[in-house]
C-alpha cells in the first residue's frame, strides 16, 4: 500500500488530496490548490475570446506564459499571477513538488474619477494543469464547473485509516485502551471492562451486534456515500454515459444540454464494462510485476557470483604473478587494477539496473494497488471519470517493461585471459593480450585521385599501396579536419580501401589525409587531399588523373551536372582549370576543355538543395522504418526522436513530411536539432533541439522545454508540414499545408543541425526533400 502514495498526492502542495476535482485533462487538484494557481485575465484576452474573435496570437498569451515559465527556475515550475500591469515583485513561496505560487498582487490605487473613464474589462480565469501544462479555461461557474473526484476522496480514506493506529475505546475517561469490540447498533468502540460496565449483553442491548473493531472500521467506511451529480445541472443525479464525451451525464443533458446529439449508454453497463477492461489490463501488468520481482532476484544473484568471480580471478593472477621474478611485481598491480575496474564495472552496471527496475517496480506496484483500490468502488460515476485515464496509464506502464527491460545489461564472466607463457625476458612486455613484432612499419598510401568524389555535403576516398611495398599491412586511419582549417579528427579505422563520409557540412572545404598500420606501427601520413562540398546536388563524378605531379586537388562548386575542379602541383607551380561535362547516360566519358575562371556560375545566388532520408544508426530502438527509410512511425506510447541522415551549417533548405496516419490527437513535433539530442522524450524538450509541436487544433515552438506562440491551426491525416532552416538568415520557419503556421519560429541559429521529428505509435509520417523554397517565403524575401 505504501507504494500507492505518490498517487493520492497533490502535484501542488504535496499533501494528499483534499477535495479534489478532474480537470478535462483527466489530471487531479486540490480545489483550494486550484484556487491558488488561477490566472485572472481581462475578458477579452480569455482563451475563449480569442477563440470566438478568431485571433492567431496576442500579448496576453497565457499558455505561452506559462509554458515560459518566467518566474521559475530551471527546472521549470507553474507560476500564478495576479496581473500583468507589472511582474510580481513579493516573494513567491515553493510547494513539495517544486510549484512555485505568488501572492496575489497588490491592488493598485484607484485612478481618479472622471466621468469620461470607460468601465474596467471584465475578468475571467483560467488554469494551467502542472502535470501536463494544458491550459484550461473556466467558465462562468469557475472551479464549480470541474467534477468533484469522490472516487478518490473514498480511496484516500481507505488509505489513511488503513494507517491509523490501533483502535482505542471511546469511554475509558483517562487513558484509553485498545478497544476490543465495536457495537454497530450504538456505532461505539468498547474495551472489554466498559463493555461489560456499559454494555451488558443482556435487556435491550442483548439483540446488539458486537463485531471486532478491524470489521467495524470497515463497517464505517462503507456507509453510503454522498452520490456524485451532474456538473451542469446539480441536481440531477448521472444516469448515463455519454460515449463521444467519455464522460457521465444526467437525463437533463441528454433532453436540453450538449450531449443531446451524442450517442449514450446505460451508466450500469459502462461501468461493468470499464471495470472489466482495467482489471484486464491489470492482469498483464501483473505479470510483468511479477517477472521483475523475479529479474530483482537473479540480479541480486548476479552480485553474488560476480563478487565470487572477482574473487577467483583475483586469486588465480596472484598466484601466477608470484611465480615469476621480482620484476613482475609491477606489472602485477598493473593488472589487478584493471581487474578491479572490470569488477567495479560490472558491479555498477548491475547495482544501477537494480535501483532502475527498483524503482520502475515500486511505480507500476504503486499504480496496480490504487487501480484495485479504485475497482473495490461502488460509485459508476465516480469510476468512469477516472477509468479511461487508469487504463492508458496501466497500458503505457505494461510497455515501459518490454524491449529488453528485463534483461541483464552486464555478464557475471571476466573476458581477461591471462597470457603467462613468454620468457622472462619479455615479462616488461606482459599483457592480457600479447602484441609481438613481426614486421616494419608500413609506407604511406597513396590517394586515387580518379576515384575520389564528392556528392551533395558527403565525400569519397580511396588509396591503395605502394605497388612494391611488400610490408603486411592491418589497417588504415582516415582523418578529415572541421572543414574550416582546424585539427584534423579519424572518421574511419579498418581494413578497406575506400571510404564515403556523409554529414559535412555544405559548402565548406575539407582536407583529408590517410596513414596505414600494423602491429609495429603506423606509416606516415599520405600527400593532403583538399575538397569541397557543394551547395547545390551533384551528380557522382569520377575524377581522371591529370598530372602525375599531382599533390592537391581542390573541388570549386558548381551547378547541377558540371563540376570544376583547379589541379595544383607545389612541385612545378601548374595550374589546370577545366570542366567536366556528366552525361545522362550510364557509362559515359568526360569530355574536358579549356574554361575561363569567370565563367563560373555564382553559386551564392542558388538555393541549396539536397537530398536526404532518415536514419537509422542515430534514431531510438523504437522508431519503425520504411520506404527506403522516407517513412518512419513508432512501437510506443512515449514520444521517439528520429534525425535526417543530412546535417546542415550553411545556405537555405526547405523539406516536407506528410501525415500518413493521425490516430487519438497526438502532439507530433518536426525541427531540427544537434546529433546528441534527446532521442525519448518529445522534440524540444531539451536545448539540443528547435521544434514546432502541433495536434489537431493548434501548435507551438518549444525550445528547452520553453513553449511559445500558440497558432491555430492543426493537422489531420493528409496534411502537409514544411520545414524552412534559412542558414543565411540564421532563422527557423514552418509551415502547415504550404501556408506559414505562425511568425517566424527561431532566429540566431548557428552550427550544425539535422533535419529531426518526434513522435509516437499514433502517427506516421513521409519524408520529401530536394524541395523549392515555397511562395509564402520566396515573395517575403523579394519584398526584403
Amino acid at each position: 500500500m505504501e507504494e500507492m502514495e505518490e498517487e493520492l498526492k497533490c502535484p501542488v502542495c504535496g499533501s494528499f488530496y483534499r477535495e479534489p476535482i478532474i480537470l478535462p485533462c483527466s489530471h487531479n487538484l486540490c480545489q483550494a490548490c486550484a484556487r491558488n494557481i488561477l490566472v485572472q485575465t481581462p475578458e477579452a484576452e480569455s482563451p475563449q475570446s480569442r477563440r470566438a474573435s478568431g485571433s492567431a496570437a496576442s500579448d496576453y498569451d497565457y499558455l505561452d506564459l506559462d509554458k515560459m515559465s518566467l518566474y521559475s527556475e530551471a527546472d521549470s515550475g507553474y507560476g500564478s499571477y495576479g496581473g500583468f500591469a507589472s511582474a510580481p515583485t513579493t516573494p513567491c513561496q515553493k510547494s513539495p513538488n517544486g510549484v512555485r505560487v505568488f501572492p496575489p498582487a497588490a491592488p493598485l490605487p484607484p485612478p481618479p474619477p472622471s466621468a469620461l473613464a470607460p468601465p474596467p474589462p471584465p475578468r475571467s480565469a483560467c488554469l494551467t494543469c502542472p502535470q501536463c501544462h494544458r491550459s484550461l479555461g473556466l467558465d462562468e461557474r469557475g472551479l464549480r464547473g470541474f467534477p468533484r473526484n469522490r472516487l478518490l476522496e473514498a480511496v484516500i480514506d481507505r488509505y489513511q485509516q488503513g494507517r491509523a493506529a490501533a483502535l482505542r475505546c471511546q469511554l475509558c475517561e483517562k487513558a484509553p485502551k485498545e478497544a476490543a469490540v465495536m457495537c454497530e447498533q450504538c456505532d461505539v468502540f468498547y474495551c472489554e471492562p466498559c463493555r461489560l460496565r456499559c454494555h451488558p449483553p443482556r435487556g435491550p442491548l442483548a439483540k446488539h451486534r458486537l463485531v471486532p473493531p478491524a470489521q467495524g472500521r470497515v463497517s464505517r467506511r462503507l456507509s453510503p456515500r454522498k452520490i456524485s451529480t451532474c456538473t451542469d445541472h446539480e441536481l440531477e443525479n448521472h444516469s448515463m454515459y455519454c460515449v463521444q464525451c467519455k464522460s457521465p451525464v444526467c437525463y437533463q443533458c441528454l433532453e436540453e444540454g450538449k450531449h443531446s446529439s451524442h450517442e449514450v449508454k446505460a451508466l450500469g453497463a459502462m461501468w461493468k464494462l470499464h471495470k472489466s477492461q482495467l482489471s484486464q489490463a491489470l492482469n498483464g501488468l501483473s505479470d510483468r510485476a511479477k517477472e521483475a520481482k523475479e529479474f530483482l532476484v537473479q540480479l541480486r544473484n548476479m552480485v553474488q557470483q560476480i563478487q565470487e568471480n572477482s574473487v577467483e580471478f583475483e586469486a588465480c593472477l596472484v598466484a601466477q604473478c608470484d611465480a615469476l621474478i621480482d620484476a613482475l611485481n609491477r606489472r602485477k598491480a598493473q593488472l589487478l587494477s584493471r581487474v578491479n575496474k572490470e569488477h567495479e564495472h560490472k558491479l555498477k552496471v548491475v547495482r544501477d539496473q537494480i535501483s532502475h527496475c527498483t524503482v520502475k517496480l515500486r511505480q507500476t506496484t504503486g499504480l496496480m494497488e490504487y487501480c484495485l483500490e479504485v475497482i473495490k468502488e461502488n460509485d459508476p460515476s465516480g469510476f468512469l471519470q477516472i477509468s479511461d485515464a487508469l487504463i492508458r496509464r496501466v497500458h503505457l506502464t505494461e510497455d515501459q517493461w518490454g524491449k529488453g527491460t528485463l534483461t541483464p545489461r552486464m555478464t557475471t564472466d571476466f573476458d581477461l585471459n591471462l597470457d603467462n607463457a613468454p620468457l622472462l625476458q619479455s615479462i616488461h612486455q606482459l599483457d592480457f593480450v600479447q602484441m609481438k613484432v613481426s614486421s616494419p612499419v608500413p609506407a604511406p598510401p597513396i590517394l586515387q585521385l580518379e576515384e575520389c568524389c564528392t556528392h551533395n555535403n558527403s565525400a569519397t576516398l580511396s588509396w591503395k599501396q605502394p605497388p612494391l611495398s611488400t610490408v603486411q599491412v592491418e589497417g588504415y586511419i582516415l582523418e578529415l579536419d572541421d572543414g574550416n582549417g582546424g585539427q584534423f579528427r579519424e572518421v574511419y579505422v579498418g581494413k578497406e580501401t575506400m571510404c564515403t563520409v556523409d554529414g559535412l557540412h555544405f559548402n565548406s572545404t575539407y582536407s583529408a589525409r590517410v596513414k596505414a598500420f600494423n602491429k609495429t606501427g603506423v606509416s606516415p601520413y599520405s600527400k593532403t587531399l583538399v575538397l569541397q562540398t557543394s551547395e547545390v546536388p551533384l551528380e557522382r563524378l569520377q575524377l581522371r588523373r591529370m598530372s602525375p605531379f599531382s599533390s592537391t586537388l581542390n573541388l570549386q562548386p558548381s551547378f547541377p551536372g558540371r563540376s570544376y575542379f583547379e589541379l595544383r602541383s607545389s612541385a612545378h607551380q601548374l595550374s589546370l582549370h577545366s570542366s567536366l561535362q556528366s552525361l545522362n547516360s550510364a557509362g559515359c566519358n568526360f569530355e574536358t576543355q579549356g574554361t575561363p575562371y569567370s565563367q563560373l556560375v555564382d553559386i551564392k545566388k542558388m538555393v541549396a538543395v539536397a537530398w536526404f532520408s532518415f536514419d537509422p544508426s542515430s534514431a531510438h530502438a523504437d522508431i519503425i522504418f520504411s520506404n527506403d527509410n522516407l517513412t518512419v512511425t513508432c512501437n510506443s506510447y512515449d514520444d521517439r526522436v528520429v534525425l535526417g541522415k543530412t546535417g546542415f551549417s550553411k545556405g537555405l533548405h526547405y523539406w516536407e513530411l506528410s501525415i500518413d496516419r493521425y490516430d487519438n490527437h497526438p502532439d507530433p513535433a518536426f525541427g531540427v536539432a544537434r546529433i546528441d539530442v534527446l532521442k525519448d522524450a518529445m522534440l524540444g524538450k531539451d536545448d539540443k533541439a528547435w521544434a514546432m509541436y502541433v495536434d489537431n487544433n493548434r501548435s507551438w515552438f518549444m525550445h528547452n522545454n520553453s513553449h511559445t506562440n500558440r497558432t491555430e491551426g492543426g493537422i489531420t491525416k493528409g496534411a502537409t508540414v514544411g520545414v524552412l532552416l534559412d542558414l543565411t538568415r540564421r532563422t527557423l520557419t514552418f509551415s502547415i499545408n504550404e501556408d506559414q503556421q505562425g511568425p517566424v519560429a527561431f532566429e540566431n541559429l548557428e552550427g550544425l543541425f539535422f533535419p529531426a521529428v518526434s513522435l509516437n505509435r499514433n502517427v506516421q509520417v513521409t519524408l520529401h526533400t530536394g524541395l523549392p523554397v515555397p511562395e509564402f517565403y520566396a515573395s517575403r524575401s523579394a519584398m526584403q
